[in-house]
């Protein structure tokens, strides 16, 4: 067999294997894609609930109802019943629209503070509009990435921090002046979210929320972001 077919054979081999390595990865994007965008059943409330409030009372109230949503919008911990908390209580007030999560509810008396905070934490709480708070998918639980800006440089000031309660949405007036003199106002979403943090961590939240504005990134499973990057206006243009 002659050099030149040898070479052929092994190029064969080699665009073969490629196309199956290929195909694999497709397949499995695919695959990924499907779970995600799948329909998954969860609870949600349809009414404030009170820190303290037995969950079976609370839905023999009506205060939970059944919500199909996307697995990829679905919090880890997320019920789609109340077995499990039956007998435990919220350990801090939950607004119409949350997602329920197991860890929001714990045995009773341990929501006699109205917020659990675990030994040697700090609760600190900030305000946030609708797109710093990831359209509203944070939720008590969620484990979040606090980016900071004052729209010349950009950087995480800390890297994964546990949401502990979220608060309910209002709305802020906001005018704006155009170079004509003409004004516009609009309604701005903010809701407040309450975060388990270190003293170093929340004089650092508090730092930048005073000098600049706080961005939350919801953390995935496995997902690390780091501190030290910094992101300026002319690294946009390279």
């Amino acid at each position: 067999m002659g050099r030149r077919t040898l070479l052929l054979i092994a190029a064969l081999v080699v665009a073969a294997l490629g196309t199956v390595l290929i195909f694999v990865y497709v397949t499995n994007a695919d695959d990924r894609a499907q779970a995600d965008a799948a329909p998954v059943d969860v609870l949600v409330a349809t009414q404030q609930v009170a820190a303290g409030t037995n969950a079976t009372d609370a839905s023999n109230d009506g205060a939970f109802e059944i919500q199909t949503v996307p697995a990829s919008a679905a919090p880890q911990g997320v019920l789609s019943d109340i077995t499990i908390i039956s007998d435990q209580v919220a350990l801090a007030p939950i607004f119409p629209g949350q997602q329920i999560l197991a860890q929001m509810f714990g045995p009773p008396g341990a929501a006699a503070s109205g917020l659990s905070v675990p030994k040697d934490k700090l609760a600190m709480s900030v305000q946030l509009g609708d797109p710093e708070r990831v359209a509203g998918f944070v939720a008590p639980g969620s484990d979040v990435t606090i980016f900071w800006t004052d729209n010349t440089d950009t950087m995480v000031i800390i890297p994964k921090v546990e949401v502990l309660a979220t608060g309910a949405t209002t709305l802020s007036t906001q005018v704006t002046t155009d170079q004509t003199g003409g004004s516009t106002t609009e309604e701005i979403p903010q809701t407040i979210l309450t975060l388990e943090t270190d003293q170093n961590q929340a004089q650092r939240i508090i730092n930048g929320q005073a000098n600049g504005a706080l961005y939350f990134g919801l953390l995935g499973p496995g997902t690390t972001t780091r501190t030290g990057v910094i992101t300026t206006p002319q690294d946009l243009r390279r």
